[in-house]
C-alpha cells in the first residue's frame, strides 16, 4: 500500500522514549565488587553504605521453596508500588498470577546456575513497561539460600501486580559456587567430670 498525498502530510507520531530505569546498574557493580575470586559474595560483606542512594529498590530474599522467595528485607519502593508494606511476604505476591511460574523460572536460575536475572515487568493496569527487576545470588548461609534483588520503577507507572514481559538470564561462570561453612562448634555439656561432645563425623 502506497501513502497518499495527504498521509505523507501527517506528522509522524514517534514511538516514546523508554523509561531509564536507574539504580540498577548501581546494584549489579556493587555485588560484583563484592566477589572474591569469583565467589559469590556473603550476606555479611552487604554494607547500607555501598548502596547509598539507591536503598529504596533494595531487598533481599530468602528461598523457602522451589521458585519461591519469601522479602526478608525490602526497600520503601517496592512498598509505595505495591501499596503495603511487603517484608516477610513471597515475592511472588507482587504478580499476576499467570507470571508467577515465569518469576519462579528466573529464581530458580539464580540459585541452581547459578545467574544473574534481569526482568522486564509491565503493570496489570496498563501497557507500558512499568518496572525492571535484578535479581542477584547471594552465597549459601547455613542452609539457606539467599539473593539480592532490585526493583526500578518507571516514573508515573500505575499501581498494581506486576506482569512479567521478557526476562534474561546470564549464568555465572564456574567457579562462583561460594565455599560451604563449617559448622557452628556445638557446646560441650558436662556431667560430673565426664564431657559429652557433639560431633557430626
Amino acid at each position: 500500500m502506497t501513502l497518499s498525498f495527504f498521509d505523507r502530510l501527517r506528522p509522524r507520531r514517534e514511538p516514546p522514549p523508554l523509561p531509564v530505569f536507574e539504580g540498577l546498574a548501581q546494584v549489579r557493580g556493587y555485588w560484583e565488587g563484592l566477589r572474591e575470586a569469583g565467589a559469590l559474595p556473603q550476606r555479611a560483606a552487604l554494607d547500607p553504605r555501598g548502596l547509598s542512594g539507591v536503598l529504596d529498590r533494595v531487598f533481599l530474599a530468602e528461598r523457602v521453596g522451589r521458585g519461591l522467595v519469601q522479602l526478608c528485607v525490602a526497600g520503601s519502593g517496592l512498598a509505595d508500588f505495591a501499596g503495603m508494606d511487603v517484608r516477610g511476604l513471597p515475592l511472588s505476591c507482587l504478580f499476576t498470577p499467570e507470571s508467577r511460574p515465569l518469576l519462579a523460572q528466573s529464581v530458580e536460575a539464580v540459585f541452581d546456575r547459578p545467574a544473574v536475572a534481569e526482568i522486564d515487568l509491565g503493570s496489570e493496569r496498563g501497557e507500558a513497561l512499568a518496572a525492571r527487576l535484578l535479581l542477584l545470588p547471594l552465597a549459601e548461609l547455613s542452609g539457606k539460600k539467599l539473593l539480592l534483588g532490585a526493583v526500578s520503577v518507571a516514573p508515573g507507572a500505575a499501581r498494581g501486580k506486576f506482569r512479567v514481559r521478557a526476562r534474561r538470564e546470564e549464568a555465572l561462570p564456574p567457579g562462583t559456587e561460594a565455599p560451604v561453612e563449617p559448622p557452628e562448634p556445638q557446646p560441650i555439656r558436662r556431667f560430673g567430670h565426664l564431657a559429652l561432645v557433639h560431633s557430626t563425623e
